[in-house]
């Protein structure tokens, strides 16, 4: 223990640690001791007082510590990067890193035979699109074909053989697939797609709003470039890019007319009045009207070419729009005995429009079937007769039967079996037996009005609508050895007979005699209707074939 110090007293130096000089034979430098030890601290005041390292001690004990902190840091930094890439390594070593995909199809982990089979699976789609637009065809169809089995192995390789192992783990990898085009498969296919892409352009044209018509803008179109789209995906291909998607290359297609000022006065003068659309019945000769409005009527107008119009274009009717005004119609004032000849009404309503005559669309009225219970006392020929039909036809209808009893049912060829040809709705002649009169109408008009003779009752005229089917100069009827002089052929009164009952002048038999002359207004014919030669000429020359004949009984 050593001995205790008074406070303030000065301590004896310890002659040990003086200091002194000393001399090497080496150097001759002069060496100088080891600091003094400091004194031990004074309690007086009862302060305690530490004495500091040196400086430069303390800051290379800092530098020491950062060097071994950052080392330590890095040395688990590699550690842990071993430890995954060991582990990773373990877990994959046979399969396909975990970030690499084909075609958006996730491979990670699958052998090659496996990523094979599941490329070849889901290569059955690819997606065609031009911007929004875009649909789904099969690339085999298209005349793609991948080998799923070197993608496969490209895929593999990743990480491995080539590209960065650290992307195909952390990241992700697309590979591209291998795929072999057929061009000439491919062109064609796109040829037929190219409808299905199309889109047309729309003319600048007229509306109706507010009961004013104005211009409507033109709209480009857009058409698919099938020479340059085949061009840019053998491209892709020869580079290796994705085709899970295929950019369609499409041209800006131009509308025919950008100003519609002129179509816009025609339409003004074509609208200052309703549409009238006649609704013709031909068997019955009646007709109603029915009338659309400008505001109604102008929704249908569009615009087509025209090589005889100064602007290349004219006004035209849009069949959809006129389709669905008259199936509304149709609904509310027919029966389900009768119905609308559509298709033809719509063309002659188009017509009646392009001609700038409004007023002169008609549509025809068609018949169904009908069916009948047989009455007391009726016969297949009375009951053939009420109707206005041949009997043969009413039993061919009915498979040939030869007699009905009361309360059968018996089916009835629709009124309007005869009528083939274009109906004009302008153009009627109308045969009275009971009368023994012909009566010629145009326009709802009468314009003859004369005698005439029909059949016997042993070969009669028989009862029903018919047509104008043919015109002979000089018709011959071998059964009866006759010339008949202008002969028009109306009806057949047996099914795919070689003979027509029909119009004509007074006949020739045995080179010149001329028969019934003074017969007219008396049933002395084989069941055609007589005429006088003056008459049967006017007649013959007006009317055209498909021109309405009524015969009442």
């Amino acid at each position: 223990m050593p001995d205790y110090i008074p406070p303030n007293q000065p301590t004896a130096p310890n002659p040990t640690l003086q200091p002194h000089e000393k001399t090497t034979r080496r150097s001759q430098r002069t060496v100088r001791q080891p600091i003094p030890v400091p004194q031990r601290p004074s309690m007086q005041g009862h302060q305690l007082y530490a004495s500091p390292l040196p400086q430069g001690r303390q800051k290379k004990n800092n530098a020491r510590w950062i060097w071994i902190l950052g080392l330590a840091f890095f040395g688990m930094m590699f550690m842990c990067s071993g430890a995954l890439f060991l582990g990773t390594g373990v877990i994959y070593a046979n399969g396909i890193l975990p970030g690499v995909t084909v075609n958006d199809v996730a491979l990670g982990g699958l052998s090659e035979s496996e990523a094979s089979t599941k490329l070849g699976r889901s290569w059955n789609t690819i997606t065609l699109r031009d911007g929004e637009r875009t649909w789904t065809v099969n690339p085999q169809t298209l005349g793609l074909t991948l080998d799923a089995s070197a993608t496969a192995n490209q895929a593999y390789a990743i990480g491995r053989t080539g590209g960065n192992p650290i992307s195909a783990i952390f990241g992700n990898v697309s590979v591209s697939p291998i795929v072999s085009i057929d061009s000439t498969t491919t062109g064609t296919e796109l040829l037929r797609i190219a409808d299905q892409v199309h889109i047309a352009p729309i003319d600048a044209g007229v509306d109706f709003e507010n009961r004013q018509v104005i211009a409507t803008p033109p709209q480009n179109g857009r058409s698919l470039n099938t020479e340059q789209t085949l061009s840019s995906l053998i491209q892709a291909i020869e580079n290796e890019q994705p085709i899970n998607e295929i950019f369609l290359v499409m041209d800006e297609v131009a509308p025919a007319l950008s100003d519609a000022a002129p179509l816009v006065a025609q339409a003004q003068a074509l609208l200052s009045n309703p549409l009238d659309i006649r609704v013709y019945d031909p068997v019955t000769g009646d007709s109603v009207y029915w009338s659309a409005m400008p505001d109604v009527w102008g929704q249908w107008l569009t615009v087509t070419p025209d090589s005889t119009s100064s602007i290349g274009l004219a006004l035209d009717a849009d069949p959809d729009s006129i389709r669905t005004y008259m199936l509304e119609q149709a609904a509310n004032v027919l029966d389900s005995t009768r119905t609308l000849d559509i298709e033809s009404g719509i063309q002659n309503v188009v017509s009646a429009i392009q001609r700038g005559e409004p007023s002169q669309g008609f549509v025809q009225v068609q018949h169904n079937e009908r069916v009948h219970t047989v009455q007391a006392g009726e016969t297949i020929t009375s009951i053939a007769w009420d109707y206005g039909i041949p009997y043969l036809y009413v039993q061919n209808l009915n498979d040939g039967i030869d007699s009905v009893s009361t309360g059968q049912q018996i089916r009835i060829p629709p009124a309007d079996i005869f009528l083939t040809e274009t109906v004009n709705p302008q153009k009627r002649i109308v045969v009275s037996i009971s009368q023994q009169n012909v009566k010629v109408y145009e326009n709802d008009q009468l314009k003859w009005d004369w005698v005439a003779s029909t059949g016997i009752p042993d070969s009669p005229t028989w009862t029903g609508v018919y047509q104008i089917q043919s015109h002979i100069d000089n018709a011959y009827a071998a059964n009866w050895n006759l010339y008949m002089p202008n002969f028009m052929g109306v009806y057949q009164p047996v099914p795919g007979a070689d003979f027509t009952n029909g119009f004509h002048g007074f006949p020739t038999r045995g080179g010149g005699q001329l028969l019934w002359e003074n017969s007219l207004g008396r049933k002395v014919t084989y069941g055609c209707i007589l005429l006088h030669d003056t008459n049967m000429q006017l007649l013959y020359s007006w009317a055209e074939t498909g021109v309405v004949v009524e015969i009442q009984a």
